[in-house]
């Protein structure tokens, strides 16, 4: 890979890696059963696509140390976007969302391979958790078969289960919140939990510890990687909202519809007035099971109105951009070569700046 930072080309890379590895084992599990086929299928699909960005902060915390390029990484890297397509399947399946990429979600997918079962969503939903514990456990596999050497790797194994572990405590966080009073503290550090840190910060450090990176660099990593993670995840809540379906691949109504605890909704409960508040709580409601689906998307539109009305993304935008900002300045005290603080630069821009 040349010194200057290709996106299109290194995501090529982790593509062709990860959707060799899959290939072959959507091929062994066909292959224990015939009816396994359409797991098979949802196990490729689930790596379809992707923007490749926690490949991305692995392989430049791997250069910022000081490592030249190298396919081993590149395929250790890679694992954490299984780690990502792991937690995609059980966050919709978590959330019931029905789209991602403009796809039927697994567990709505994977309901034409069960016509006949008595339960068929149950079983459904079944399947979808069970390919996301393959899909996490593929992730494990593929990044100790990586090719790099056993003493680099046992560098990064605590990492590892580190972010095996907050990730699964933000999406707990999540749903122990989500219908609660709607309150900022609390909806950062689901974002921080579930998102930031394995989006950005231990992909960075992963790919560092790897590399043999020092303190110093650990803990730039850090300072630069957790801000920007709350940023991406801050632009996604944005989008959840206010993106066009057609481009984000995903339904505008979720979040709403789930009640989930974003910081786009606190914020929005916090500059509210107490009639405000009223009738943001009558509009919630309307949803559940039998809920009119009309009635839904206009409590949508009231919501967004009223959001627009108190500048609460207006807020959010503030909050996205000053956190870009604190990512930069570390990314400035940090001592890498040119070429990582250049990817790093880029990669700070095209993850907290996404088209609507």
């Amino acid at each position: 890979m040349s010194e200057s930072w290709d996106p299109a080309g290194f995501k090529a890379r982790v593509d062709t890696a990860l959707h060799r590895f899959v290939a072959q084992e959507a091929d062994l599990l066909a292959g224990v059963d015939p009816a396994l086929a359409p797991v098979a299928v949802e196990l490729e699909t689930a790596v379809a696509a992707g923007k490749r960005l926690r490949a991305a902060f692995c392989y430049w915390g791997w250069r910022g140390a000081g490592q030249p390029d190298s396919e081993a990484l590149v395929r250790a890297a890679a694992a954490l976007e299984l780690v990502h397509a792991a937690a995609v399947v059980h966050d919709d399946l978590v959330d019931d969302s029905p789209l991602r990429h403009g796809r039927p979600t697994a567990h709505l997918a994977l309901r034409a391979a069960v016509p006949h079962h008595p339960g068929a969503d149950g079983a459904a939903r079944s399947l979808a958790m069970l390919l996301g514990d393959l899909l996490m456990s593929l992730a494990g596999q593929l990044f100790v078969t990586s090719g790099l050497p056993a003493a680099y790797l046992g560098r990064a194994r605590p990492l590892w289960a580190l972010l095996a572990r907050e990730l699964v405590a933000g999406e707990c966080l999540e749903i122990l919140h989500t219908g609660a009073e709607p309150d900022t503290d609390a909806s950062l550090k689901v974002i921080r939990y579930k998102t930031a840190k394995y989006t950005v910060e231990q992909p960075l450090l992963i790919g560092g510890a790897l590399a043999g990176a020092g303190r110093l660099l650990r803990e730039g990593y850090a300072a630069y990687g957790l801000p920007l993670g709350e940023a991406f995840q801050l632009r996604d809540d944005l989008l959840g909202l206010f993106g066009d379906p057609e481009r984000t691949g995903k339904s505008n109504g979720d979040d709403l519809r789930g009640h989930r605890p974003t910081a786009l909704l606190a914020e929005t409960w916090r500059l509210a007035g107490p009639g405000e508040r009223d009738r943001l709580r009558a509009l919630l409601g309307r949803d559940g099971p039998g809920a009119d689906p009309a009635a839904e998307h206009d409590a949508g539109d009231e919501v967004r109105a009223l959001m627009l009305r108190l500048k609460a993304p207006d807020r959010v935008e503030e909050m996205i951009a000053a956190r870009v900002e604190e990512a930069l300045g570390a990314l400035d005290g940090l001592d890498v070569p040119p070429a990582s603080a250049a990817a790093l630069t880029a990669l700070a821009h095209s993850a907290a700046i996404r088209p609507s």
